[in-house]
């Protein structure tokens, strides 16, 4: 299921048929991420879910890791197609993330 829901986001993003979130978009402005570099890191090869979060109070949605053509790590927290949104995006802490996938300490 990981697969071919990473794909249906993958298929709206190419589409160009998903949004931001207003959340998404500050987020984006803080961390200097532009909507190209969270294109590139949900369509790269090795995106991948990271976290499943079915009980989100905003709906079903996930975290992918991406990787940007610049070879920066983001996270994107996308809403379940066939309606994507992008919740929030971020360039993930070393101190607080094993190899950008696995929460230290727990999931938090």
């Amino acid at each position: 299921m990981e697969k071919t829901l990473l794909e249906g986001i993958q298929a709206g993003v190419k589409k160009r048929d998903y949004r931001f979130t207003l959340h998404a978009g500050d987020r984006m402005t803080e961390g200097h991420i532009s909507v190209r570099e969270t294109e590139e890191a949900l369509l790269s090869s090795d995106a991948e879910m990271i976290e499943d979060y079915p009980e989100d109070r905003r709906g079903l949605s996930c975290l992918i890791l991406g990787i940007t053509g610049g070879r920066r790590p983001l996270h994107i927290q996308c809403t379940y197609p066939p309606n994507v949104v992008v919740i929030t995006a971020y360039e993930p802490k070393a101190e607080e993330w094993i190899d950008w996938k696995v929460r230290k300490g727990g999931k938090g």
